[in-house]
């Protein structure tokens, strides 16, 4: 018999997945190069360790501007001026929310989160929460001037900037549209040596089919609001098909036969390998009552989450160390009406995440869960009537929190929270060409001064991938490695909001 060398296994696939990202030659997206971190913190941590990621991503691409509101007296004139009857009124509702970090922002700059966040404003203010200015995807550092020139080759762009499809699966899988395999689902793969029984339950999503968890060999295994989904034909934990249960004794015994034609073999491991993860699965997340109240009035976002925290909570019984989870929300695409339907989206946004934080603490791993927001690109600063139109960076959040009481003090936590993380752009629409407004492309859309491979080094080391792996997982990290461009802004390896 041929034995599999597991190490020799997740090795190879590290190898031949690094090949594959350095001949795409675009940049990594945000959602993180998960394959091959996942590879090398699974092989770093220890047996009883555990650590997740969330990846919260907003279809339809998340208007900036009005989640987190420009708050200083000079640029908030400068952002109503800008935005005209979509600006958000400088009153006593947008104080309540104001984002007041530990360590000032330079030139007297402060923001407030959109008036509906009063949840994700007092996480903020709680030290579990930080704010990502400014991220998107870059393959090397840029600016508006390189942005326009028509040398590629020496100032490359991420392909098929501001198109829902392409940028969605570019930020999922660093592809555009078509694109088949996704960096959760990367994860995956390079899990499987050692734990293949696990490796099911470690790409788990809960928003339907996403090309983030996609993988060559692992499988991205979708579960719903309810719990995993059941065959119910063969199912055992159903009595009868068609009120019979003879036909559910001939329906069971024909997916258990083994077949002469080999695709109805594979048809059929594939249904036992269904059946057998729902019922690990239902063992697994146990009674949908939690330790906190979820919303449940309007908010699928919230009833996501909650299913990731049952799923979490049964960690033990899936036997995995490291999972990537993948939830999501749409209606972010306010070309129109984004003055009325932008605030409730991000009311459920915040309460969902808010629940979610809560219930972490409760199960008192805080300190081993992160949730991150994603979106197809940011929009534009200006106005095209009560709507903004496709853009490109966009300011984003980090949650986590400290781990359980130990003595007389708390945990290590897992964000540096209370703080703001890069460069905050200068509020303009781009359209002169002051050294200060080199930062945008034409209509207010925002060119990233923080890159994605910044981003995912800095979760990937907390996920537990050693630094010397790093070059290896994120082939665009070597141009921002420590450096400060002629520009003057810094791409520092680590961007620092992770311990």
């Amino acid at each position: 018999m041929h034995l599999i060398d597991p190490a020799r296994h997740t090795r190879r696939a590290f190898l031949r997945r690094s090949g594959q990202l350095a001949m795409a030659g675009t940049a990594l997206p945000f959602a993180l190069n998960l394959a091959a971190m996942g590879e090398a913190a699974a092989q770093a941590a220890p047996g009883d360790d555990y650590k997740a990621l969330v990846c919260v991503f907003l279809f339809g691409g998340n208007d900036y501007a009005n989640t987190l509101v420009n708050f200083d007296t000079d640029s908030y004139n400068k952002y109503s001026t800008i935005r005209g009857g979509i600006a958000l009124p400088y009153d006593a509702e947008l104080a309540k929310t104001e984002l007041k970090p530990d360590v000032a922002l330079a030139n007297g700059r402060k923001y407030a989160l959109n008036p509906t966040m009063g949840g994700l404003a007092t996480l903020f203010d709680q030290g579990k929460m930080a704010v990502q200015l400014n991220v998107g995807p870059l393959i090397k550092p840029l600016t508006r001037a390189q942005f326009n020139s028509t040398n590629r080759r020496d100032f490359p762009i991420p392909p098929k900037l501001f198109s829902h499809n392409d940028q969605q699966s570019i930020w999922q899988s660093s592809s555009p549209e078509g694109s088949t395999i996704g960096w959760g689902g990367n994860l995956g793969d390079l899990m499987l040596g050692g734990q293949r029984n696990a490796s099911l339950f470690t790409c788990i999503s809960v928003a339907g089919n996403a090309v983030f968890l996609s993988g060559d060999e692992a499988l991205q295994y979708q579960v719903g609001t309810g719990g995993a989904v059941r065959i119910n034909s063969v199912s055992p934990a159903t009595g009868s098909v068609y009120g019979s249960s003879a036909v559910k004794a001939a329906m069971q015994q024909i997916a258990q036969q083994a077949r002469g034609h080999t695709l109805e073999n594979e048809y059929n491991k594939v249904t036992l390998r269904a059946v057998e993860a729902e019922g690990r699965i239902t063992s697994a997340i146990q009674s949908d009552v939690m330790d906190v109240t979820f919303p449940t009035t309007n908010n699928n976002l919230a009833a996501q989450l909650k299913m990731v925290a049952r799923l979490i909570r049964g960690r033990a019984s899936l036997g995995v160390k490291r999972q990537v989870f993948f939830v999501s929300m749409g209606g972010y695409d306010l070309h129109d009406d984004l003055d009325t339907k932008q605030g409730p989206l991000m009311q459920r946004l915040s309460d969902a995440l808010v629940a979610f934080q809560a219930q972490m603490e409760a199960l008192q791993i805080a300190d081993k869960v992160v949730a991150f927001t994603a979106s197809d690109f940011g929009r534009t600063l200006s106005s095209n009537g009560n709507g903004s139109d496709h853009g490109w960076g966009s300011h984003h959040f980090v949650i986590g929190g400290t781990g359980p009481d130990k003595g007389s003090g708390k945990g290590p936590g897992a964000v540096k929270g209370k703080a703001f993380y890069g460069t905050p752009p200068p509020v303009s629409v781009g359209n002169t060409s002051a050294d200060d407004d080199q930062w945008h492309v034409g209509q207010g859309r925002l060119l990233p001064t923080t890159s994605v491979d910044q981003y995912a080094a800095t979760l990937a080391k907390w996920f537990g991938v050693p630094d010397s792996d790093l070059n290896g997982i994120l082939p665009n990290l070597k141009n921002f490695n420590n450096i400060t461009a002629p520009s003057g802004i810094s791409y520092p390896r680590d961007m620092g909001f992770m311990t």
